[in-house]
């Protein structure tokens, strides 16, 4: 089951500018790592402290070969993905392929959190959006908090 909107990720070439204009903004930087396995540094803003509240997320590549690379140089910064937390990361996955999003990856893997698992899927026509899944050690929402999510 989606629990909720998690973050919205923003692609970069500048972490420390776009944290800049995040912080203008009122936001804070309350987490940051990097997710190896995709090779990108991430920063998470928030307004709030609250671990389940809503942040922006900072991506930028840390090498070459970073799965954003490509995607930066063709497309230049900008709205990289929607994450939504969810309660089984398997299920979701099977649940969104048969609706007709596109499996990124084959299987979840580790995040830039502590604790946070994540795999991506592709909504194509008429969106053309990447989704996030992301499931946490320990939930961050409950899905008592979702009557209106599905």
């Amino acid at each position: 089951m989606i629990l909720g909107i998690d973050h919205v990720g923003l692609l970069t070439d500048d972490l420390p500018k776009a944290g800049t204009y995040l912080a203008a903004m009122g936001l804070d930087k309350v987490e940051a790592g990097v997710a190896e396995q995709y090779g990108v540094a991430c920063e998470f803003w928030q307004l709030s402290p609250d671990p389940a509240a809503f942040a922006i997320e900072l991506v930028a590549p840390v090498r070459e070969d970073a799965v954003v690379s490509s995607r930066l140089k063709r497309n230049g910064p900008g709205l990289y993905h929607i994450a939504l937390e969810v309660d089984d990361i398997v299920g979701e996955l099977e649940r969104l392929r048969q609706s007709g999003f596109v499996q990124v990856d084959q299987e979840p893997c580790a995040g830039a959190r502590e604790g946070m698992q994540v795999a991506f899927m592709f909504l194509g026509k008429p969106v053309g959006m990447m989704v996030e899944l992301v499931k946490y050690d320990a939930p961050r929402r409950s899905a008592q908090d979702t009557s209106s999510v599905s």
